[in-house]
């Protein structure tokens, strides 16, 4: 067996073997769904209704008041406005909406007044608003002598029919949905990256600390060593990864079964809601999944590749993991950028200059180019892009190694970025 083969073989046991990454391999899956369902859970809850009470000495408003779920109106408009400002503030009610009786419908947009303990939320006082604005325009229809049932019948409401050029018919929210497939893929490698690429970090760190390194260094060559922990923790990580796939499909069929999801009764009770989840479904099986899989797994293992070598000269170049917080920054900003990038541009124009360029650029490549991929993107620019990012790693390991063969012996003293640069030389 080759020393690459016994360093990978060694790095990915100790990583398996850890407690842990034990307890975290199967305590993560039970976390997440459980926090999945508590969040459901809360969503079920009603939550206490909240009393406003109203005075209107218009009389034209009240009326329009509809209580629901969330908040009753109550009508108080005979009732002294001293005496409801004083139940407010003994908290007898949520609210209190005071409408004055004024000269004219112009005078009265501004003196209106919501009194309350608590400032109310943007949305709340929107739909109050809108109320009164609703009202008020009938009143200044009336006034102009205008029928208001001819106005509402004379609204019109328009619904836009998508189709395809083919013909077909197109559902509504596609987009949305394209961009939530692909940035999964994506948010999934850059987690990856994340996570295992500070294991790599700090196993060269723990080792270069306990002097291991020492030993281990004078016989094998620091690339060998560096190439070998970045691949073992690697398989560790798809192992955990496959491992909590199987967990979480597990639980989540698990959950269902006990709150009783019957999908029968709600094909019965929201038949379009039904209809519109086949139909998205079916938009879904549309996309080309076997690509996607297949650019995740390769985009998957060139950004780890390229990210840990990265990682690996940086432990290598510190003594404890408080002295690397200087040189993650530079690490995260272009995961977090391709996140953002994805999000915002291929969303709006998946095919425009800022989606296509930061779907080339090795830093951001994988997070972005798999949000590209399920608006389609011409097989041209899948191969720039794989070839930028594997010559790239190339690249960065060949530096990352020199990085890493000085670093890796070097004690007791907190390298700066001009220092690095001093190591890229030797």
């Amino acid at each position: 067996m080759s020393i690459l083969a016994l360093i990978i073989k060694r790095e990915f046991i100790a990583k398996v073997r850890n407690k842990s990454f034990i307890v975290m391999t199967f305590l993560s899956p039970l976390l997440i769904v459980g926090l999945i369902s508590f969040v459901a859970f809360l969503a079920t809850m009603k939550s206490d209704v909240k009393r406003i009470a109203i005075h209107d000495e218009t009389g034209l408003f009240v009326k329009d008041f509809k209580s629901s779920a969330e908040y009753k109106y109550l009508d108080f408009s005979k009732v002294d406005l001293k005496i409801l400002k004083d139940s407010i503030i003994r908290e007898s009610y949520e609210g209190l909406i005071y409408i004055p009786k004024v000269a004219d419908n112009a005078e009265l947009q501004t003196k209106i007044q919501y009194i309350s303990n608590d400032s109310p939320s943007l949305g709340f006082v929107g739909e109050i608003q809108d109320i009164i604005a609703a009202g008020l325009t009938n009143s200044n229809y009336e006034k102009l002598g205008l029928d208001i049932s001819k106005i509402k019948n004379a609204e019109a409401k328009v619904n836009i029919s998508l189709v395809k050029s083919s013909g077909e018919a197109a559902v509504k929210g596609v987009n949305e949905l394209k961009i939530g497939v692909g940035g999964a893929f994506g948010y999934l490698i850059m987690m990856f990256i994340i996570i295992y690429g500070n294991m790599v970090m700090r196993s060269v760190i723990e080792e270069k600390t306990n002097r291991i390194i020492e030993i281990i260094i004078s016989s094998v060559k620091p690339f060998t060593l560096m190439m070998g922990k970045i691949i073992g923790t690697s398989l560790a990580g798809v192992l955990q990864f496959l491992i909590w796939a199987a967990i979480g499909a597990v639980l989540i069929f698990t959950v269902s079964n006990v709150f009783g999801i019957d999908t029968g009764a709600m094909s019965v009770a929201q038949p379009g809601f039904i209809s519109n989840i086949v139909t998205y479904l079916d938009v879904v099986l549309d996309l080309p999944l076997t690509l996607l899989v297949v650019c995740f797994l390769v985009y998957f293992i060139g950004g780890y590749f390229l990210y840990s070598s990265i990682y690996a000269s940086i432990g290598a170049a510190v003594d404890s993991e408080t002295d690397s917080q200087q040189f993650l920054l530079p690490i995260i900003l272009p995961l977090m950028l391709g996140v953002y990038v994805g999000f915002f541009s291929v969303l709006n124009d998946p095919h425009g200059t800022v989606a296509t360029v930061f779907s080339m650029i090795p830093l951001t490549s994988p997070i972005v180019m798999m949000m590209r991929i399920p608006f389609g993107v011409p097989w041209w620019q899948l191969a720039i892009s794989l070839v930028l990012l594997f010559s790239t790693f190339l690249l960065v390991v060949w530096f990352a190694a020199k990085i890493y063969r000085v670093g890796i012996l070097m004690y007791g003293k907190k390298p700066t970025y001009k220092e690095l640069f001093k190591w890229l030389k030797y």
